[in-house]
């Protein structure tokens, strides 16, 4: 029940000395001001680092062939074969976790270049012989036109989906690039869109510069018949690929005749493993601000307990005149307690807000700014961070009082009135 003359007291009490009311309380709202900078300022590089995932399916792994490492069944040491076209098949009936299994060619390997012709205009790009799942593994937006579909795999129609990069570099500003025509390797394919993704991992640029064309006519323009350079490969939801892998590696040596435990004949690279990685490490950093704000707020705390020791010291005579009075130890506890949660929700309260404008101001300066290919994007922290900061804030106020209100509680009437 709302009782305003112990309001009044406890308000009295708190002002009766209020330089070191405001010490006090800046220890509990220096501590919760640096939990929620903490939690914020993890979330903003956690936001910065999933960009830099550009919205790629993380559930995924990329797969390519390389030499042999042990002879199995009459056939050497570092040969090299190729996988085919049938093994996605194979793949996608065999693992039914699948969710996609999409084969790729490309002109160059990693990081090499082709050179693509377009009037006068050259540019040295990579190309990629894909087909249409591609898209759902490596997001890209379309900026004009459309990517490639199986009707362009069916009738292996020469079509060419380009990069923004692409674009600037053989068209000029104005021009529309869509049903234009370019050569890559003195092979004409008409463009039918234009593309541009989105990421931070330091080849954005480069990412803009890629060429997509379907598998069946890059297979066939460039003589590569059913041989397969690369897969990339995706679980379905509730599975991880990390858990697969295993079953995808045994399929494939098992269809090329390589010895089961020639770890190196199968390259590959798996990102939803570096994806947990990255995971964890934003797991143990909440953790870390969760412990080093604790810790600050705990100085605050204990600040505060002092403060209330040293009240209670300065109103022993007024306890011992309520107990006289007949006032019972819970009244006398119930007092103390309040005024020490009082002042740490009112202080803790000063803390969120304080630091609420921070983050509203850091955001405020980003939004001003490119963020595409920053590694920190809108830091902020939610519904439950604040719960959590009001929950610790009502049990260190109950924390701090209690050795004080224990204290009161033992204090004799007859020693109390004696007290000068």
């Amino acid at each position: 029940m709302f009782s305003r003359d112990r309001w009044d007291e406890i308000i009295e009490a708190l002002t009766a000395n209020w330089f070191r009311t405001i010490l006090t309380a800046f220890g509990v709202l220096w501590g919760i001001f640096i939990l929620v900078i903490l939690l914020a300022a993890g979330k903003g590089l956690e936001n910065g680092v999933m960009q830099g995932f550009g919205g790629m399916a993380t559930n995924s792994m990329f797969m390519w062939t390389q030499t042999a490492s042990r002879p199995y069944k009459g056939l050497p040491k570092g040969r090299r074969y190729n996988f085919e076209i049938n093994d996605v098949q194979a793949l996608k009936d065999q693992i039914p976790e699948l969710r996609f299994v999409s084969p790729r060619n490309q002109l160059g390997g990693f990081g090499g270049a082709n050179n693509v012709v377009r009037g006068l205009n050259t540019g040295a790009f990579n190309v990629y012989g894909d087909y249409p799942e591609i898209i759902q593994q490596e997001p890209m937006d379309i900026t004009t036109g459309r990517f490639i579909n199986y009707s362009d795999i069916d009738q292996k129609r020469k079509v060419a989906v380009i990069g923004e990069g692409v674009k600037t570099a053989l068209y000029e500003y104005s021009e529309n690039p869509i049903g234009t025509y370019i050569k890559v390797n003195g092979v004409s394919f008409m463009v039918i869109g234009t593309y541009k993704k989105k990421g931070n991992n330091g080849n954005a640029e480069e990412n803009q510069k890629q060429i997509y064309v379907p598998f069946t006519s890059f297979s066939q323009a460039f003589n590569r018949g059913n041989t397969v350079g690369w897969m990339a490969i995706t679980a379905k939801d509730g599975s991880s690929i990390t858990n697969l892998k295993g079953n995808v590696m045994e399929i494939i040596k098992s269809r090329h005749t390589i010895h089961p435990e020639d770890d190196r004949a199968i390259g590959n690279f798996d990102l939803y493993e570096e994806y947990s990685k990255v995971n964890g490490l934003f797991v143990a950093l909440k953790a870390v601000a969760y412990f080093v704000g604790v810790l600050v707020l705990l100085s605050g705390i204990i600040g505060i307990s002092n403060i209330m020791l040293i009240v209670v010291k300065e109103r022993t005579n007024e306890i011992g005149i309520r107990r006289a009075l007949g006032a019972t130890p819970w009244s006398i506890r119930g007092q103390i307690l309040m005024e020490s949660i009082f002042l740490t929700i009112v202080s803790g309260m000063a803390g969120i807000i304080l630091s609420t404008c921070v983050i509203w101001l850091v955001n405020f300066q980003l939004n001003q700014m490119d963020t595409s290919e920053m590694m920190f994007l809108n830091p902020s922290v939610n519904l439950g961070v604040v719960i959590v900061a009001l929950t610790i804030l009502i049990l260190s106020g109950l924390l701090a009082g209690l050795i004080p209100a224990q204290h009161a509680i033992k204090v004799k009437p007859v020693d109390a009135l004696r007290t000068e």
